[in-house]
């Protein structure tokens, strides 16, 4: 894809996007390129999508909502 600076300039933020999914972007100066913007990482970045998980699901312990022992409640100081 080639724009002029004035495009890039003004579309910045799409022509990221678009660079992000793999595309070289050539900015050019009325017609002679003087830029050429790639991608950084060589793969497209994955963002997750709403709801999915993006870590390992965490178990309570059975006992994790058990009453608290009288020790345990004299530990915490609460009468």
């Amino acid at each position: 894809m080639q724009v002029t600076i004035h495009e890039a300039k003004t579309h910045l933020s799409r022509l990221l996007h678009k660079m992000e999914e793999g595309e070289e972007v050539i900015v050019c100066r009325g017609k002679h390129p003087v830029a050429r913007l790639v991608p950084a990482l060589s793969s497209p970045r994955q963002r997750p999508t709403v709801g999915d998980p993006t870590s390992k699901p965490f178990k309570l312990p059975a006992d994790a909502f058990a009453p608290l022992s009288q020790e345990e409640i004299r530990e915490w100081g609460v009468s």
